[in-house]
């Protein structure tokens, strides 16, 4: 079931771990500390087609299978997990939208300056009363008499990641009472105002904001809500790549503290109740893996991954967490502090069970499936 990535995209990925090891990994610490990726970040990640690996050929990407997408999440999560969740968002959610909904106008408007990062991109769906229930998005969108096409919006959104740093928001919004759509919303316009940055204690680099849209232009993608929400399932199997990246991480540097650190004339290793963590970490971290796996080949052959994608994204999210916690118990007083990294993994982990779905809706969504 698990076929070989072909050799472009082997080849692709081993550049990524390159990439990750001198422009990543080196950084994160600063990254952190600075609440921001710096501007010359993105046409790097443009430069290695990180931007637009799932684009297909004919529209200028590489046409990157799903596995080979979810293995850049996980690789470049071991580096800095904020950059990974922008990679994750912007490949699956972002540049899927104009691969399955963008008009040819659209595409060739955007997509060059996408494809080089030198247009920043977010996706906009929660707001201050529509988180886990979607469908509560309040924000309105009216029609431009005299521009076919262009909407006027108002409204407010908010844990939007990295629409403070943004040039184009795919951004969901109410067309009627009862029906909603997705808009292209150029963040250079006065109609967005009140950009408030929200200050997180994981993921902290990626700019994450609450904004207004007060008479805001916004050209409409023609697509459902359902369709659009269907972006989702491919974005989930990138955040559980990602909880796993950190999950691997952690137990990478867990692994070889315990082999290194010393108590009672023993090495923390030999002793049983560290074992036993140890295990723990690396038979959930292999499960973590098979069923990113499973999930990525399902999208790949063409197949549903609605409980699939779930199934990744809920217990990836969880494992991180406990194999990040775990790692912080094995390094002891040490792993508290900024010395270690193991204490930033720990508070990046716990996006993942929060992002595209938390917990509980993936939980929701694997019931549904199973009782039809």
């Amino acid at each position: 079931m698990y076929l070989p990535m072909n050799s472009d995209e082997a080849t692709f990925l081993e550049r990524v771990r390159e990439f990750v090891a001198s422009e990543v990994l080196p950084h994160t610490r600063e990254w952190e500390r600075n609440a921001a990726f710096p501007d010359e970040i993105w046409p790097k990640l443009g430069a290695m087609g990180l931007l637009s690996m799932t684009l297909p050929k004919e529209i200028g990407g590489m046409g990157a299978s799903c596995r080979a997408y979810c293995e850049v999440c996980r690789e470049v999560a071991k580096g800095d997990p904020a950059l990974a969740m922008n990679i994750a968002a912007i490949n699956a959610l972002c540049v899927g939208h104009f691969v399955h909904f963008a008009t040819e106008e659209q595409r060739a408007k955007y997509l060059p300056g996408i494809i080089k990062g030198e247009i920043k991109l977010a996706w906009a769906l929660t707001e201050p009363d529509a988180g886990s229930d979607a469908r509560r998005v309040k924000t309105k969108a009216e029609p431009i008499e005299d521009r076919p096409g262009y909407y006027r919006l108002n409204g407010r959104k908010m844990f939007i990641t990295n629409a403070g740093k943004s040039d184009l928001i795919v951004l969901i919004a109410r067309t009627s009472d009862t029906e909603l759509s997705a808009f292209l919303v150029e963040t250079r316009q006065p109609g967005i105002q009140n950009v408030e940055r929200i200050h997180t204690v994981g993921v902290s680099a990626s700019w994450t904001t609450s904004f207004d849209l007060v008479d805001a232009v916004g050209w409409h993608t023609p697509c459902k809500f359902e369709e659009a929400i269907g972006l989702l399932y491919r974005g989930r199997l990138g955040i559980a790549a990602m909880a796993l990246g950190i999950a691997e991480k952690a137990f990478e540097l867990a692994v070889e503290y315990s082999k290194q650190r010393e108590q009672f004339n023993r090495r923390l290793c030999d002793m049983q109740s560290v074992q036993n963590m140890i295990a723990d970490s690396a038979m959930e971290i292999e499960a973590a893996r098979l069923l990113v796996d499973k999930g990525a080949a399902q999208f790949d052959m063409g197949l549903p991954i609605v409980v699939e994608a779930s199934y990744a994204k809920l217990f990836a999210s969880e494992t991180s967490n406990r194999v990040t916690n775990r790692a912080i118990q094995i390094h002891g007083g040490r792993g508290m502090t900024p010395d270690f990294l193991v204490e930033k993994l720990w508070r990046d982990a716990k996006l993942t069970e929060i992002g595209e779905g938390c917990s509980e809706i993936q939980r929701l969504v694997i019931a549904k499936q199973v009782l039809r």
